[in-house]
């Protein structure tokens, strides 16, 4: 009876230890299992967070080509206006020139004003043009400056000191200028008295009666009492060929 049960107790005992294995390798795979469960979940996590980031990036991509796109096209455009400017500037030259041509003639057309204060103004013109340092739109913007005093002088009226030249020397005298209609000069002591005459070209002999006419613009001019009608001697009008 005894030999009988040390086998059957021997087998039960490797049942036993071939239990215990199997289960410790079902614990063993489980665990494995749980490893690539958790270890799936977190690629699968990353996998969607690449797959948003790529579909950002394509929209960003997408968006960074249109403004590539316009920018070239601007760049296009940008040099197509340097190439503009560049044929201006070579016509803007000749231009100015003929500018300054005309307004050297119509000074000289002019009622001799300021001779001295105008003529040194194309002067200096005259040098910006031939000054390499100076760029066209300095030169354009001085031109224009000078047509814009030029137009003022026929709207304003002015008082300035000045000689004119007299028997034995030259006379110290106070100019009084009314826009473009008259310009007339006197001498302190108001003793000499005399307007422009176009037509002659030379300053001739005023009627004395002008005389207050006279005093009252210069104070006017000066700013020295209000604006006020003044009577001047002025040519008539004649009709525009």
């Amino acid at each position: 009876m005894a030999s009988a049960t040390a086998p059957a107790a021997a087998q039960f005992s490797a049942a036993i230890d071939v239990s215990k294995q199997t289960v410790a390798e079902a614990k063993a795979s489980q665990q494995r299992i749980d490893s690539l469960d958790e270890e799936t979940s977190r690629l699968l996590v990353d996998y969607r967070a690449n797959l948003k980031q790529y579909e950002l990036l394509s929209r960003f991509n997408q968006s960074r080509a249109v403004e590539v796109e316009r920018q070239s096209t601007q760049i296009e455009n940008l040099q197509l206006d340097v190439d503009n400017i560049e044929n201006i500037q070579r016509a803007m030259l000749p231009l100015m020139e003929e500018m300054l041509g005309t307004l050297e003639e119509f000074i000289a057309a002019d009622m001799p004003f300021l001779e001295q204060e105008r003529a040194r103004r194309i002067e200096r013109l005259r040098s910006v043009m031939t000054d390499s340092n100076t760029s066209e739109a300095q030169r354009y913007r001085l031109i224009i400056e000078a047509f814009q005093i030029e137009n003022e002088y026929g709207r304003t009226i002015e008082a300035y000191s000045g000689t004119v030249a007299a028997d034995g020397g030259e006379l110290s005298v106070e100019f009084l200028r009314i826009g473009r209609i008259a310009l007339i000069y006197k001498t302190a002591d108001d003793s000499v008295l005399r307007i422009y005459d176009r037509d002659a070209n030379a300053f001739v002999d005023l009627d004395r009666k002008y005389m207050s006419d006279v005093k009252l613009g210069l104070r006017m001019a000066k700013e020295q009492t209000a604006p006020a009608l003044l009577g001047v001697p002025v040519p008539a009008p004649i009709q525009a060929q």
